[in-house]
């Protein structure tokens, strides 16, 4: 949900990243077929900082830091543009040209001759060897219906395809009612929609505000995308939806987010998304690492919303909590997207970032399951396609705690040698028998990469 307060090593990574696959392949064997996010998309984008303020020049900026900040040499691509490109008068909806659609805020994203100013945006990014992504909710502008506009290519308009009664999520503008795909031209409006995008050059499509209702529209939003003939992602956020249409979601989407935002909106100060979220809204994310686990591999992954991994203490998390939120991420193999202002990119935090050992755990594209949860300890395992198991022993207690699991509940077999455990947030290396244990400080994790060896 994006809905602002009413108040307020290298090689490692290419190695693991091909045998993950192979491994992960079979899990989701349901998954969306469209040859992409055969692994989870890492990329930043504007809602948690820029919140209701994005403008070209600003997009731009995050874009170049990305890059000149070395992320970009580790696959961080995605430059994703969310809510308030659009013009919003009020609460009649989003206003449409004349083919019902959004128009663009040329005053924060300003026009270059006959190139529209999202355009615009979208072929920097690409000259920077990035990609970009948009946001919309489904449904219609009320301001098409008043309007009756026609649908483009098609006789039919927008009244004749509109539910003026039923309201869509969406969060910030409002206005946006239900479209009737049983309609004649319904389909037809979301492939104009989706060409429109095409035209502009996107590469990534966030529609929010789904809830389970919203099956019709994923589906559609879906075939628009492979009627386009260009290849976008599509991500499919929440208004909420449950485990029910999580089939639909690995048959047409991309990445699918169903959790509350991670956004800490009651601990904004002075007017600022600062501080950007808090520990427990990351502690929330456990239990929807488990419950999703069934779900994710190629081509379509689980995401528990943005990284607020970047800005130091401005993150709202202490730097143990920030290992742990991407080590969680990571064993979810969740998109790892940066919501933190990568103009001023704390060095602990970008070093946090650029660990290739934990990305490579993202990047396996699989989804690690939890095999210990209690009271304040939880363990998160997954095996790689190469027999190595990724171990994540995490407290979420207020004091540290020596966690534990046997080898054999992590899916480790039965050795006489023992096993070797790889640190991967201090690179220390060890040697343990039956149980994997370590020291966890408060609200911390310990990562391993585990092998066995023979004598």
């Amino acid at each position: 949900m994006r809905k602002l307060p009413h108040v307020l090593t290298a090689w490692l990574v290419i190695v693991l990243l091909v045998g993950g696959i192979l491994a992960a392949g079979v899990q989701n064997a349901t998954a969306e077929n469209n040859g992409l996010e055969r692994t989870p998309v890492l990329g930043w984008s504007s809602w948690s900082f820029l919140r209701e303020h994005p403008t070209a020049a600003r997009i731009e900026a995050q874009a170049s830091a990305m890059q000149n900040s070395g992320l970009q040499k580790l696959g961080y691509e995605y430059v994703n543009l969310d809510d308030f490109w659009e013009q919003c008068p009020g609460s009649q909806g989003p206003n449409v040209d004349p083919y019902g659609r959004w128009v663009i805020d040329s005053s924060r994203f300003p026009a270059d001759g006959d190139t529209n100013g999202i355009q615009v945006v979208a072929d920097h990014i690409h000259s920077l060897g990035m990609k970009f992504g948009i946001y919309v909710t489904p449904g219609i502008s009320s301001q098409a219906v008043v309007k009756n506009t026609p649908i483009q290519g098609t006789p039919y308009t927008a009244a004749q395809i509109a539910e003026p009664s039923i309201a869509e999520n969406n969060y910030n503008c409002k206005g946006m009612v239900r479209i009737d795909y049983s309609k004649p031209g319904a389909q037809a409006y979301i492939n104009s929609w989706v060409n429109m995008f095409a035209s502009w050059g996107v590469d990534y499509i966030k529609i929010d505000g789904i809830s389970d209702k919203n099956v019709p529209d994923i589906k559609a939003w879906s075939g628009a995308i492979r009627q386009s003939g260009r290849p976008m992602v599509l991500d499919v956020t929440q208004g909420s939806y449950t485990q029910a249409i999580a089939p639909t979601l690995m048959k047409y989407a991309n990445q699918w987010e169903f959790a509350p935002d991670v956004e800490c909106y009651s601990c904004e100060k002075h007017g600022s998304s600062y501080p950007l979220t808090s520990w427990k809204d990351v502690e929330k994310r456990f239990n929807y690492v488990a419950e999703w686990q069934p779900y994710a591999g190629p081509g379509g992954f689980n995401d528990y919303d943005s990284i607020e991994v970047g800005n130091g203490s401005n993150d709202g998390l202490t730097p143990v909590e920030r290992q742990t939120q991407l080590s969680l991420w990571a064993l979810g193999s969740s998109p790892l997207i940066l919501g933190v202002d990568l103009t001023h990119l704390d060095l602990l935090d970008l070093k946090y970032l650029k660990n290739t050992a934990v990305l490579a755990v993202d990047r396996d594209s699989i989804a690690a399951r939890r095999v210990v949860n209690t009271g304040t300890q939880q363990v998160f395992t997954k095996k790689e396609a190469n027999g190595d198991v990724i171990v994540g022993l995490f407290n979420t207690g207020s004091k540290a705690e020596t966690v534990s699991v046997t080898a054999s509940a992590a899916g480790l077999p039965q050795k006489e040698g023992g096993y070797s455990l790889e640190n991967l947030w201090t690179g220390k290396m060890e040697k343990t028998g039956s149980t994997i244990s370590a020291t966890v400080p408060s609200h911390g994790v310990v990562l391993y990469r585990v092998r066995a060896f023979s004598l």
